[in-house]
């Protein structure tokens, strides 16, 4: 009888790492863990890359399978931006993808290109979220920090390096840079920011390896290491998604996406025209404020989370970190229409649904971007740290009007990531690999009618209030109220 193979699949997020071994021809998950992260509140978002390293560290070895696994593979937050010196320590904190500080960095490279140019360049219009418009921020106000950077990674770039010695990264994290398009870097948008592309790894093509884990590290010495690849990324491996079926994401930051057949390049900016991690594309919206900022809302109303009620007219647009879908970086939480009788079941009630609103506002247009017709009975597939929750499920159910999925897998980010490690040794594409694993199936909850009067008040409001929500350009040139 041939011995068991393990493979072990990261997803390094923003809130902690967590950790999955899998057996390889079954997909059961053998043992998890998880670590914490810390991220610094005020005007930025950092987090210390070290601690990811250190985090990584605990989670494999609270698999109980760090000793044996014969692959690895690391998914991580997107757009995250690292800065290592010439010892591959870090020059400052990474800054993280809802760091609303390069704003003003994003507006200038798109005046610089166009909208339309840089769709066309890169596949997106950079706003805050962007590395490109990450680096920018750190030329204009730590310039002494830039001039000592000699490498810059995204976060799961750094821990496969970390771990192997080579600096090596994949088309579909890449794509969310803004500096990344079919042709590899873009050279004039590069320079447009300072930023040398010798500092940066190379993009590996799909399916290759990135390296073999090095000797007095977390892992086995000698382990194949896959190219990793970004968290949506890997949670559409890890659902082994087909052309046209969409997902919504309910975490820190909410996502709506579908594997698309054609690049995405949408000037509007509402779609990021995101590659995937193999050869095809993902279309994707997303906002800033998602789970956090209705628990946020929770507190403030003293209710749990899942203590909310029908009926009212109040609406709430919880865009408590600014947000990114609408483009608002330097927007706050709004509460509109409330009267004597709005209870607090009922505020908070308002708080899932504004926070659901402008996902499925787009994803029609998602859809659009990746070639594919909008299918209406086409069950949504619903996953993230929100997914399970009642609350969030009625919401969703209500918006949408569509059958909801929820996959019995709980966590298809890391098992993207372990399907990318699997592919290495079986020959198989990644996303063949989670089918065979069935990642994918779970409940699927009935449609109900599709409440267009919530819908139409939080866009009627969001549009009536969106001078509130903007900042005025005397405050963007250092005026009252930067």
């Amino acid at each position: 009888m041939s011995a068991q193979r393990v493979v072990i699949g990261v997803d390094s997020s923003t809130q902690a790492t967590k950790a999955l071994a899998v057996d390889l021809e079954t997909g059961a998950v053998l043992g998890e863990g998880r670590a914490a992260h810390a991220v610094s509140a005020g005007a930025g978002r950092e987090s210390d890359p070290e601690q990811w390293w250190r985090a990584f560290g605990k989670a494999v070895a609270g698999t109980g399978w760090a000793d044996r696994a014969a692959a690895c593979s690391i998914a991580g937050q997107q757009h995250g931006l690292v800065t290592l010196d010439t010892a591959g320590e870090p020059v400052r904190p990474a800054l993280l993808w809802n760091d609303v500080r390069s704003a003003p960095q994003a507006a200038e490279l798109t005046a610089a290109f166009g909208p339309a140019e840089l769709a066309r360049r890169t596949g997106s219009v950079p706003t805050a979220a962007f590395t490109s418009a990450k680096w920018a921020w750190l030329r204009a106000n730590e310039p002494a920090a830039a001039d000592r950077v000699a490498a810059v990674r995204l976060p799961h770039d750094f821990l496969t390096e970390r771990l192997t010695g080579e600096a090596a990264t994949d088309r579909g994290d890449a794509s969310g840079t803004g500096w990344w398009g079919p042709d590899g870097y873009d050279q004039e948008v590069l320079g447009r920011i300072g930023l040398d592309a010798e500092l940066l790894p190379e993009v590996l093509p799909p399916g290759a390896r990135a390296g073999l884990v090095r000797t007095g590290m977390p892992l086995r010495e000698g382990a194949l290491m896959a190219t990793g690849t970004g968290d949506n990324m890997a949670a559409a491996l890890g659902l082994g998604l087909t052309p046209g079926r969409p997902v919504l994401s309910l975490g820190t930051s909410g996502t709506v996406y579908a594997v698309g057949r054609t690049r995405p390049a949408d000037p509007s900016g509402t779609v990021a025209g995101f590659a995937d991690a193999l050869g095809g594309w993902l279309p994707l919206a997303c906002t800033l404020n998602c789970t956090v900022a209705v628990d946020r809302f929770a507190a403030l109303v003293g209710r749990d989370r899942e203590d909310v009620e029908a009926g009212g007219t109040v609406v709430v647009l919880p865009h408590l970190d600014g947000e990114r879908t609408p483009d608002l970086p330097h927007a706050s939480g709004l509460v509109h229409g409330l009267r004597h009788d709005t209870t607090p079941g009922q505020l908070l009630q308002a708080a899932y649904d504004g926070a659901a609103h402008a996902l499925l506002a787009a994803l029609d247009d998602v859809l659009r971007a990746g070639g594919e017709n909008p299918a209406p009975d086409e069950p949504l597939l619903l996953i993230g740290g929100g997914a399970r929750g009642p609350a969030w499920q009625r919401t969703v159910l209500r918006l949408s009007g569509r059958a909801v999925q929820v996959p019995a897998a709980r966590e298809p980010v890391a098992l993207g990531a372990a399907a990318q490690a699997a592919a290495l040794l079986t020959g198989e594409t990644a996303d063949a690999v989670a089918r065979r694993w069935r990642t994918a199936e779970g409940r699927v909850l009935e449609p109900v009618p599709r409440d267009d009067d919530a819908l139409e008040r939080i866009t009627s409001t969001l549009r009536r209030a969106r001078a509130l929500q903007e900042v005025p350009p005397e405050a963007r040139q250092g005026g009252p109220g930067r």
